[in-house]
């Protein structure tokens, strides 16, 4: 047997074999709902999700038992569907869909039946739709990316906010050459970047300005079908810009290209860095690590030849295959979506949100949070791109990163050449998926 034929025989095998053995005692005696979040056990985030589930139980009457990982949790969630113990509902990034979806994890979602789903923002629920039309997740939560800068260093060097991507190069080269901290040394950065591989962070990473440019990775031709685009010029532009910083300029902070964003969430607050392309959620963290005054929130200015854009993303209810509870499961979605739930899952202006933006359209943001910042995030995602669709967007992200990450660290490297020999490995990569 062809490995493709063994691997669709082993999946389709774990699909019906998950059917009737989710989570807890399959006789159908516990009635607790299991809840995964993918975030750091004890953190705030974790805190909020308990809110979260505490606040369904008093709701609905249902026990909740909320499990948080952050660490190898799609490792983890493929050892329990391995047990055919998939908890009940797992609240996990909208790019993981595809992944879940083609291995016989989720349930369909019907839109029209889930109450309150008629008033999420129809962007968001295009991230809960698989490859063949359908919804697998209820959305939960929605965000878009921006420029959190140092306002101080950005002052003390007398720069106007950038327009430009040319006057983000020239803030960066600022940051770094001109003592924007006064401490007397040279050893500061422009950039803070988590560009390394692990989870396809480089890719992530780039993702934003590509898009901001006019680029892609993949394009739909039609029919569900896509065709591989990461050596279009605009995109080629972006990465060959991104090399620039690392390699000519040499503005990014040393060590950035094996950095995910644990580490460089902490380059950031360290001072090490001035200008740092991430989403909302470190918004409230850095406020209080890093000092209100000392921080603005900045569009990502439009590229050269394209934009203005954004990734989107955030995070989807996911309603696991195999549950013994199956109307709980819809209720919890229902109430997660609800202004309720996404109010608590705002967590207002502290920490530890994991609703970044409400996709509840009827959730006024500005009367649950008074940072102004917000609002920059809320503005571009207006013009977010999220991942496509593919039956696994897991593989061309983490494809995409290896190479992007190469041509950052060795500054030899020819980013046409590489984005030609990526875009060739794409390809093949939805020929495998059957997408191209």
């Amino acid at each position: 047997m062809s490995r493709r034929l063994l691997g669709v025989a082993i999946m389709t095998t774990l699909a019906v074999g998950l059917t009737g053995c989710g989570s807890g005692d399959t006789s159908g005696s516990d009635n607790t709902l299991e809840i995964w979040i993918r975030q750091a056990p004890d953190s705030d985030s974790a805190k909020t999700a308990k809110k979260l589930a505490d606040a369904f139980t008093k709701a609905s009457g249902v026990q909740t038992k909320v499990v948080a990982l952050f660490d190898d949790f799609e490792t983890k969630l493929n050892q329990q569907a391995a047990q055919k113990q998939l908890p009940d509902i797992v609240i996990n990034d909208t790019a993981q869909l595809g992944n879940m979806q083609s291995q016989g994890w989720l349930q369909e979602i019907d839109k029209a039946s889930l109450t309150g789903g008629d008033s999420l923002a129809e962007t968001a629920w295009k991230a809960a739709t698989g490859s063949d039309g359908k919804y697998y997740a209820a959305p939960f939560s929605a965000q878009s990316f921006a420029l959190i800068v140092r306002k101080d260093w950005r002052e003390k060097v007398r720069m106007e906010p950038p327009a430009t991507w040319e006057d983000l190069a020239k803030l960066a080269v600022a940051f770094t050459e001109q003592d924007p901290d006064g401490n007397g040394q040279k050893d500061t950065a422009g950039f803070v970047a988590p560009a390394g591989t692990k989870r396809g962070y480089a890719s992530w990473y780039a993702s934003s300005l590509i898009y901001a440019n006019g680029g892609d990775f993949i394009k739909s031709v039609g029919g569900g079908k896509y065709a591989a685009a990461v050596n279009d010029p605009k995109t080629v532009e972006a990465v060959q810009y991104l090399q620039d910083q690392f390699c000519k300029t040499k503005t990014v902070n040393p060590g950035a290209v094996s950095n995910d964003t644990t580490v460089t969430h902490e380059v950031f607050e360290k001072g090490q860095g001035g200008i740092y392309l991430v989403g909302p959620y470190v918004l409230a963290r850095f406020v209080n690590s890093v000092g209100t005054d000392k921080i603005e929130v900045l569009p990502v200015p439009k590229g050269p030849s394209g934009g203005p854009g954004t990734l989107g993303e955030g995070e989807n209810v996911y309603l696991m295959a195999g549950s013994q509870h199956k109307d709980v499961q819809k209720k919890f979605a229902e109430f997660a979506i609800s202004p309720e739930g996404q109010r608590i899952g705002m967590n207002k202006d502290a920490n530890g949100a994991i609703v970044r933006l409400p996709v509840n359209t009827t959730v006024d943001m500005s009367a649950e949070r008074a940072d102004p910042r917000w609002k920059v995030f809320q503005e571009s995602y207006a013009n977010a791109v999220y991942a496509p669709p593919v039956p696994n967007w897991a593989p061309i992200r983490q494809t995409s990163a290896d190479t992007i990450n190469a041509v950052w660290a060795n500054c030899s490297a020819d980013v046409k050449t590489a984005m030609d020999e990526l875009n060739t490995k794409l390809t093949q990569e939805l020929q495998s998926q059957k997408a191209s």
